[in-house]
């Protein structure tokens, strides 16, 4: 996953903000720390305010949802 596609979807997940929501971002956050690592995470519960709105904490391991081995 891409910095700018994570931004995207997280953008898109605040404005509409849910239960769903939430799972979601958490499994956008978890691609994005596979992917690119957990400084790009970080920036992003920053950038949105996820660590206000929804307890995401800069700096934990969040486990990828789907693990393709």
């Amino acid at each position: 996953m891409t910095l700018e596609k994570a931004r995207e979807m997280t953008a898109d997940q605040v404005a509409i903000a849910g239960g769903y929501n939430q799972a979601l971002t958490r499994f956008v956050l978890g691609e994005l720390q596979n992917d690119i690592g957990q400084n790009a995470v970080d920036n992003i519960i920053h950038e949105f305010g996820r660590h206000e709105l929804r307890g995401f904490v800069p700096g934990t391991k969040i486990e990828r949802i789907i693990n393709n081995k």
